[in-house]
């Protein structure tokens, strides 16, 4: 059903270039995707330059493919049967965003890429851009064009930014709470995902941690136990960097006092490439349902600044900002992306009967 639809521009994403299909930003506050002449020519596509906030690089990620992956498996082999039956091919109708719970909105520059891979013809329009807040019952969005368009795009399109929504609020939550540290997610990710939803986290208010296992060397614990130890860990990474020329940053996983004290004493005697240090659950959960941070606090002291440090494990909204005091430079959270809850966003033709029906049932 997409196949005439899905020729658009590459959406690969890469660190040297990422383009989209055709959009502009005609003030701060409104984003509008740009009709199609008669002729049927498609415009240029636009550097991510002009995003509000631009999606992180990756060498292979496929955006564009995704995208297509999540149409074709809604369509299927028949595509939408009852659109085809119930919705004239030629009918143009406008149907409106709205918000049935208060958050942070994410994936409005996405939604734009799907409508124009859908139809490129529609006509989008926002009162919002990615990253501000929107409130229940608000109308932040329209879209007007081809009906048959319209409900085709709209899960897709709703799947992805109530995912990505849903991720920005907690994160936004998350990174206020822990300042002065910075908030990170993992590589907890959906499969498939992960550039969208480590975009989310962007959008958010935080920052991204490595993306994949290509980017940055991370030695975990069980790295450690494979390589007989701390030292000898550290040692390996440093002559394979060396070996292979290669320049990128090093984090070292410590679950005590004494590793990091094994680390300290190993940067001191070596030339390393050794840039960060995790500090895995040394917050102590409490049975008053408090956290001791005592532990974290006195390993910052003991690195004193001479590498970034990373607190992990037993992180929540509740204990971030404990965590966050303790001079720690990062948070990371899994929770972020592994266990997220979808902002509620509906796209609906009749707005009023929308609106009557969430009032009625506390949505609106």
């Amino acid at each position: 059903m997409f196949a005439s639809q899905c020729s658009g521009p590459n959406f690969s994403v890469s660190p040297s270039r990422c383009s989209f299909p055709s959009s502009r930003f005609t003030s701060h506050t409104r984003f509008f995707a740009r009709m199609s002449s008669a002729t049927g020519a498609k415009n240029p596509p636009v550097s991510l330059e002009s995003l509000v906030v631009k999606p992180p690089s990756h060498p292979t990620y496929d955006l564009k493919a995704v995208i297509k992956l999540a149409l074709s498996e809604d369509a299927g082999d028949l595509g939408d049967v009852t659109c085809m039956a119930t919705v004239p091919l030629d009918m143009e109708v406008e149907a409106r965003f709205l918000a049935k719970e208060d958050g942070i909105i994410a994936g409005i520059s996405l939604a734009e890429i799907i409508f124009d891979e859908v139809d490129s013809s529609l006509k989008v329009e926002w009162s919002v851009k990615d990253g501000d807040y929107i409130r229940k019952g608000m109308q932040f969005g329209k879209v007007y064009g081809r009906a048959h368009s319209i409900v085709v795009a709209e899960r897709v399109v709703l799947n992805f930014m109530q995912r990505m929504s849903g991720i920005a609020t907690l994160t936004k939550a998350m990174a206020d709470a822990a300042n002065p540290a910075y908030i990170l997610e993992t590589r907890k990710t959906a499969p498939g995902l992960r550039l969208v939803d480590k975009w989310a986290v962007l959008i958010g208010g935080g920052k991204n941690h490595r993306m994949g296992l290509f980017d940055m060397v991370m030695i975990k614990d069980n790295h450690i136990s494979v390589s007989g130890g701390v030292r000898n860990a550290l040692k390996s990474v440093d002559l394979f960097l060396e070996k292979r020329n290669l320049q990128m940053g090093v984090e070292i996983e410590t679950r005590t006092l004494e590793e990091v004290k094994e680390v300290l004493d190993y940067a001191s005697q070596t030339k390393t490439s050794l840039t960060r240090i995790m500090l895995d659950n040394m917050v102590v959960p409490l049975p008053d349902g408090d956290v001791d941070v005592s532990m974290l606090k006195e390993a910052v002291e003991l690195i004193n600044g001479r590498f970034e440090t990373e607190a992990s494990g037993n992180v929540t909204l509740e204990t971030v900002h404990k965590i966050g005091q303790t001079g720690v430079t990062y948070i990371s959270s899994g929770a972020l992306t592994h266990s997220v809850k979808a902002l509620d966003i509906s796209l609906k033709i009749d707005t009023e009967l929308a609106l009557e029906v969430g009032r009625r049932t506390k949505r609106a």
